[in-house]
């Protein structure tokens, strides 16, 4: 289960988003206006057929898993104008024991297929108790993978994409980058316009509560990871009376502004680089010298200029540059089992080999070996670029942040800088603001944070258990990023028995 795992934890944070949510909802089958959102117009009878529609289940080509497509509103100000088909999965509770209800996951993303982690992982993965009692079930959201995905550019023009400099030097370079982002966002509008403007969380949240009622469960179990932990928490704020057990692993902080949750990341990332390079110097195949691990991070950073400078080749058409080699870097910071895979790698870009960091970096960006990409990326920046209002406006506002980036990290904190200036060229306006997340009224709500986590910093885990008035904070002292069947006894048998009991630990418990 290792290898599935590892699988999806280099892909399901690649950015984050936060937005104002607000409402509560009656009891009953169908919505209260106040559950509906931001649109005053729109009745609990507009949305009655979407939660009264039965779903039709069949084989989906994976043995043990029934497949169906539910539809949902693509505007939930206007039901009337057109629907969005949203595709559903899940494998029946195994028994022994009685069955609990369904239990929804995320792997989060944004973009992240919740399918593809459902079948691959987390209907086979999670512990044979909690398999036992509830219906495994995943909906891909809306954009993403199955469910009218978002597309944005060709195998070709993402490869060039992925490899455009994101440390630049001078104007010119400054000036591609831009141009890479303009067309990024041109290709998304052209492809994929009609859906941009309808795939934003509370959107997506609004959805888990239909299917929720299609699957007749009372209340909402759920489990998500990274981002996936924003999406439960923006369910919870918007129906904190139908709040089941939620664990929310790998926490988002709502409340954060782009710009600071860009650079909390790049902390974050520096600091799993400290723990990647203090093992690092341990072992005896280390790439980046037996000393220090400051010794370490500059002798990467010099790989890095090296490589923007002259890449080296991979025994591919594509070369391993700076921005290739940085995101293969950051892939294997999601977890300490790809450590062995980045040593080695590293070491064969040092030596003219550029497979061993091209092969990270495409798994990161989900990149198939016949060129073509997963929506996993299109996906991730349609949702973040409506969820909240651009880091920066313009090249002259990142050239102003870059010293507080390098501070954060200097080994990744230029290249973070600038990737943070994609929303800028976005054709659809933000829609969410930055907002602390209270969900009033919820049940008992599981946030997990791992402190040593680089995509989602465990002070976003305690900003949020803070910020939930049921919140319960569960603390994983490690690292990688997320905490739940990473090894830890005590953090799962806290899981698990929050899921199968209903009984949160004591807040804020520690595990190793």
């Amino acid at each position: 289960m290792e290898s599935r795992r590892l699988l999806h934890t280099l892909a399901i944070a690649l950015g984050t988003a936060g937005l104002l949510v607000s409402g509560c909802t009656s009891g009953g089958s169908t919505p209260s206006a106040s559950a509906v959102g931001s649109s005053a117009t729109v009745s609990a009878e507009d949305l009655a057929p979407y939660y009264a529609q039965k779903l039709k289940w069949g084989e989906c080509g994976v043995e043990g898993f029934q497949c169906a497509t539910m539809k949902a509103p693509k505007n939930y100000g206007k039901p009337g104008d057109g629907d969005v088909d949203l595709a559903v999965s899940r494998k029946k509770a195994t028994g022994p024991g009685e069955r609990i209800g369904s239990l929804l996951v995320n792997p989060g993303g944004p973009g992240g297929s919740a399918i593809e982690y459902l079948q691959g992982y987390a209907a086979l993965g999670y512990p044979a108790q909690v398999r036992a009692r509830y219906d495994m079930v995943a909906v891909d959201p809306r954009g993403v993978a199955r469910s009218e995905p978002v597309e944005c550019l060709t195998g070709k023009e993402m490869d060039a994409f992925t490899q455009v400099d994101l440390t630049p030097d001078d104007a010119a370079e400054i000036d591609k980058l831009s141009a890479a982002f303009q067309k990024f966002a041109d290709g998304c509008e052209k492809r994929s316009g009609e859906i941009l403007p309808y795939v934003s969380t509370v959107d997506s949240a609004r959805d888990m509560d239909i299917l929720r009622e299609i699957l007749g469960d009372e209340k909402l179990h759920y489990v998500g990871a990274s981002y996936g932990t924003y999406l439960g928490a923006t369910y919870a704020d918007l129906f904190p009376d139908r709040v089941g057990r939620l664990v929310l692993d790998g926490a988002l902080d709502p409340s954060l502004p782009a710009v600071d949750v860009n650079r909390d990341q790049t902390a974050g990332f520096e600091g799993a680089f400290e723990s990647f390079a203090a093992d690092c110097v341990e072992q005896k195949d280390c790439p980046l010298g037996t000393g220090s691990t400051a010794d370490a991070a500059a002798e990467l950073k010099q790989l890095f200029e090296e490589l923007d400078a002259k890449p080296v080749p991979t025994g591919e058409d594509r070369k391993l540059g700076e921005s290739l080699a940085t995101t293969g870097v950051i892939a294997a910071m999601y977890d300490e089992s790809a450590w062995p895979q980045l040593r080695e790698a590293i070491a064969g870009a040092q030596h003219g080999d550029g497979s061993g960091l091209l092969a990270l970096s495409d798994s990161y960006y989900e990149r198939s070996p016949d060129g073509s990409y997963a929506n996993l990326m299109y996906a991730n920046y349609a949702v973040n670029c409506l969820d909240l209002p651009a880091a920066f406006s313009d090249t002259s506002a990142v050239e102003k942040a870059v010293p507080s980036f390098e501070k954060a990290s200097p080994v990744f904190g230029k290249n973070f800088a600038w990737a943070a200036l994609n929303c800028a060229y976005w054709p659809v306006d933000p829609t969410g603001t930055p907002h602390a997340t209270h969900a009033k009224g919820a049940d008992p709500i599981l946030v997990v944070g791992t402190t040593r986590d680089p995509a989602t910093p465990y002070k976003w885990a305690v900003s949020l258990a803070d910020q939930l008035t049921s919140g319960t904070l569960l603390t994983y002292d490690g690292d990688g990023h997320t905490a739940y069947g990473r090894g830890s006894d005590c953090i799962d048998t806290a899981i698990n028995r929050y899921l199968l009991e209903g009984t949160v630990p004591k807040d804020g418990t520690k595990c190793s």
